[in-house]
């Protein structure tokens, strides 16, 4: 009994609490170190080419700029609040800046999940444990790129949501248009935060109709906010999402992306979950340990019901969006912990409650954490030096380099995974295709698709027919059949990268 007490009372300590936190974000920015996404993820250099044009400008592009095939096609750079914060990284402190902004960016979407457990429940362990599986389901399965802003406001968006839910409360639901306004010029996932606060407004108001109307189910929880204010709390977020140098636009492109069908059935993260790694299964976990918890209560919240249904309908969708169901699951789970009405003072088992850090304590874990990085940046390889080597293994830097030593003329025809990074180290030859998907169409993509991968019509291919040189990667099947191909020749090769030179007088 003794030692149960005297390890309740350790994990009461709040030293003990704080010093759990910082390991946790120390050891996510660790292994953020180790993998090295920030720097091999092949659409962080046409972002950053975007930043970079954006702050020459001073303005936003609205035709496909950095590309020859689309230039003058319209187009959006709906996450140009991230590009230029990418760019001024960069700018100030060359790749070792690109590193430490998708390492803050990743930690920042760890301490989200945290916060919104710890928010939900009040338990600092069931919050600390929980955040830690939460992201083994899902955050080192994407590259830090702009939906990480999604995803840490959406756990805020929700979180916000759920505390007014449960307390009926509107107050902290007017911070939610600020959200959207800083959401919408950051990434255009904020349409799933829109849709969020839509399905609150709306399962709200139906159940006020439904009261009115005289059905109200016994094993249905009541709504207690005012209709009034939710309509006019939803309307600001739809204007603020307005307040952008891109107006409505960026809703365009949402209407695009829901036309597209081939990306969808080429792009690996775009597909849907193969079940083939733990983090799959750890997101079916999830999502029915969410249901579970929804259906635990004795009144059903008929919120959290839509929102989990909804989730899992998109989540499962493609792999990219795990983390839309693995944040509602994760909340409804720690909601379902929080203490009843009339309960707040009783004691847990574990005497886990936890109260929000000062601004001393998160002033005092940040440097902590900065710490800790800066003691296992070495370890991990993660300075110029070995972060030039991760580019070099996966770009065609010697090959780019070759030319620069052996100009050849243009246009450039490249494949896709490299359009971004050739904008970056090559500019001065357009790409023929980056992964701007939104920019190209499925049109576009398809035919550069079909040609990479040596189909047939690669003959009649414009775009390449038209070019003076071919830069591709040396073992994908277009590199290979150019070799006998007799309108372009030969002119460098390593495992890497090939680059061909059309003949002159060969067409």
């Amino acid at each position: 009994m003794r030692t149960a007490t005297e390890l309740r009372a350790l994990l009461r300590f709040r030293p003990v609490q704080l010093a759990a936190l910082i390991l946790l974000l120390a050891g996510i920015g660790t292994i953020a170190f180790q993998l090295k996404l920030c720097v091999l993820d092949p659409d962080i250099w046409w972002h950053l080419k975007v930043g970079d044009w954006i702050i020459d400008h001073v303005a936003v592009p609205h035709t496909g700029i950095l590309s020859r095939t689309a230039a003058t096609r319209p187009w959006v750079a709906y996450s140009w609040g991230y590009e230029v914060l990418l760019s001024r990284a960069y700018g100030w402190f060359g790749l070792i800046g690109i590193g430490v902004y998708g390492t803050l960016l990743t930690i920042a979407v760890a301490y989200s999940v945290f916060w919104m457990l710890r928010r939900l429940s009040g338990q600092f362990w069931l919050s600390c444990l929980g955040a830690g599986v939460v992201c083994s389901a899902f955050l080192f399965n994407g590259m830090p790129r702009p939906f990480f802003f999604s995803i840490a406001l959406f756990a805020v968006t929700l979180t916000l949501l759920l505390e007014a839910n449960r307390s009926g409360q509107v107050k902290p639901l007017y911070w939610l248009p600020l959200i959207f306004f800083l959401w919408a010029n950051l990434h255009i996932q904020f349409i799933y935060g829109l849709s969020l606060v839509g399905l609150f407004v709306g399962v709200n108001l139906t159940q006020r109709i439904a009261s009115a109307l005289g059905i109200t189910p016994d094993f249905l929880s009541a709504s207690t906010l005012p209709a009034l204010q939710l309509v006019l709390i939803g309307a600001g977020c739809l204007l603020a999402t307005l307040a952008g140098p891109y107006f409505y636009h960026p809703y365009q492109v949402v209407l695009e992306y829901s036309k597209a069908k081939f990306t969808y059935s080429v792009i690996i993260e775009l597909q849907p979950l193969s079940f083939r790694g733990y983090s799959h299964f750890a997101e079916l976990l999830l999502t029915a340990a969410g249901f579970f918890a929804v259906g635990w209560r004795r009144k059903l919240d008929l919120f959290k019901l839509a929102l989990m249904t909804a989730a899992s309908v998109i989540a499962y969708r493609t792999m990219r969006d795990a983390w839309f169901i693995c944040l509602p699951a994760a909340a409804c789970i720690a909601d379902a912990f929080a203490p009843q009405a009339g309960l707040e003072q009783k004691e847990t088992s574990s005497a886990d409650t936890w109260r929000s850090e000062t601004w001393l304590e998160k002033l005092g874990m940040a440097a902590a954490v900065a710490i800790l990085l800066a003691m296992v940046a070495n370890g991990t390889d993660f300075n110029q030096r070995g972060l030039d080597r991760a580019i070099s293994s996966q770009y065609p830097v010697n090959a780019i380099n070759f030319l620069r030593r052996s100009p050849v003329q243009g246009p450039l025809y490249n494949n896709l995974n490299w359009g971004g990074f050739l904008m970056w180290y090559m500019p001065e030859y357009p790409v023929a295709v980056d992964g701007r998907n939104d920019l190209y169409g499925d049109e576009l993509d398809k035919i550069f698709y079909n040609s990479q991968n040596a189909e047939k019509s690669y003959t009649t291919d414009p775009y390449l027919n038209e070019s003076g040189i071919v830069l591709l990667g040396s073992e994908m099947p277009l590199a290979k059949i150019l070799t006998v191909d007799p309108r372009f020749q030969l002119v460098f090769h390593d495992d890497i990268a090939t680059v061909f030179a059309r003949r002159v007088g060969v067409q």
